[in-house]
């Protein structure tokens, strides 16, 4: 696999606006928003991080976005339980 088949993720807990998890996916930011999502993350508490396979990111989004619905909702959801929802899309 080449640095280029995957995508650097975090998930986040935004501490200065609605202290909301969010997740930035690094290596899709683009010269127009990557110094913005990037400080925001930066100030933010890191909860989780790690890699996508990008051939199969569209399936790992949904799972993630499902993790922060989650999370946001208040549910607890350990590391471990993020790492064995997201095993079969990461590198």
């Amino acid at each position: 696999m080449y640095e280029s088949d995957k995508i650097m993720f975090e998930i986040y807990r935004d501490k200065n606006y609605n202290k909301k998890f969010r997740v930035v996916y690094y290596t899709e930011l683009n010269e127009h928003n990557k110094h913005v999502e990037i400080n925001r993350a930066m100030a933010g508490d890191s909860y989780f991080d790690g890699f996508i396979k990008d051939y199969k990111k569209n399936e790992a989004k949904k799972i993630i976005d499902d993790i922060i619905k989650q999370l946001n909702e208040g549910n607890f959801i350990e590391k471990t339980i993020i790492k064995e929802k997201l095993k079969d899309y990461t590198p």
